[in-house]
């Protein structure tokens, strides 16, 4: 096979896969551990943050969060069960819907930064030297074709 992968390349996939998920799982358990709701909800309150005025179609959210679209659409129902964020008929679409954070949603995210930058300063932090850090930041951002 030509274009097989070599022994450096898979090494250093499955290395990312087993990072992502290691990592994932401890700041997982920290927010759980804090008695925060799971790491989905964080992401998905910190990109409606960052659009408070307008809001994001459910469709943005999944784009931005990489959620699928069936659990992006149960975590907002939950979310707006939870007085996090609310629903808005879109003014550009009367058929389609906006999803904006609400006050409590602001204040829980900001809540659940506290642990969550503290688990990424203690899993991620304490191991990487701040140029290993940029390192990184650099590789990955050449994985995803985006800057840092």
């Amino acid at each position: 096979m030509k274009d097989a992968p070599s022994p450096d390349l898979v090494r250093a996939w499955v290395g990312l896969v087993r990072a992502e998920q290691v990592l994932l799982s401890k700041v997982e358990a920290d927010l759980k551990a804090a008695g925060f709701p799971p790491l989905a909800w964080y992401d998905v309150l910190l990109e409606l943050s960052r659009e408070p005025e307008t809001g994001l179609r459910p469709i943005e959210i999944e784009r931005r969060t990489l959620l699928a679209q069936y659990n992006a659409s149960r975590l907002i129902a939950r979310l707006e069960e939870a007085g996090l964020v609310k629903r808005e008929a879109c003014p550009q679409d009367g058929r389609g819907q906006l999803v904006v954070i609400t006050a409590k949603g602001r204040d829980l995210r900001k809540r659940m930064w506290s642990v969550y930058g503290a688990a990424l300063s203690k899993h991620v932090g304490e191991k990487l030297s701040r140029p290993e850090a940029q390192q990184l930041a650099g590789l990955l951002a050449k994985l995803t074709n985006s800057s840092c």
